[in-house]
């Protein structure tokens, strides 16, 4: 018997924007309210995005809070540029055990073909130990809000998929 996915809330979903400015208040952050929106689109609420700085252990600690929270679903946003302080992606890796690349490769390829510089975003997804469930899926998106729409649209078909595969689902 296959088992009924929760979505929304229940599914745990955070979303997390990455910004040193944002997270001082010198800028508004647009990118993680329009992640927020996109992903309640397609079926997935989450409360609002949590906000932290740029570095590897700022974003490390707030996935691992998230996780903590019982998400299965941790959707970063911003710094997967090639800047100094777009670290994103390493702070990423120090959390999942699992690297699903097709997921990021296939955003970037679509960005790609509106946005040459897509090539650049160096944002990835995995798999992660979740507090209390049997895993979570934590990926990166770029900070803008077209890289969010597009990104959000490639998981929506996925998502409940690999919750599924994570619970022990049949292929």
């Amino acid at each position: 018997m296959k088992t009924q996915l929760k979505l929304g809330a229940e599914l745990g979903a955070v979303v997390i924007t990455v910004s040193d400015r944002s997270s001082r208040g010198e800028r508004e952050d647009r990118s993680g309210p329009a992640t927020v929106d996109a992903l309640a689109e397609v079926g997935i609420p989450c409360g609002p995005p949590r906000v932290v700085p740029d570095g590897i252990e700022s974003v490390a600690g707030a996935i691992l809070a998230a996780l903590g929270d019982g998400a299965r679903l941790v959707v970063t946003t911003g710094g997967t540029g090639v800047s100094a302080r777009d670290l994103t992606p390493e702070g990423t890796t120090t959390v999942i055990h699992t690297i699903l690349p097709g997921i990021s490769e296939r955003m970037r390829a679509l960005s790609a073909a509106t946005i040459p510089t897509a090539v650049l975003s160096r944002g990835i997804a995995g798999i992660a130990d979740s507090v209390g469930n049997n895993g979570a899926l934590v990926v990166n998106l770029p900070g803008s809000t077209g890289a969010v729409r597009d990104g959000v649209a490639i998981l929506a078909p996925l998502v409940r998929h690999i919750i599924d595969q994570l619970d022990g689902g049949d292929h």
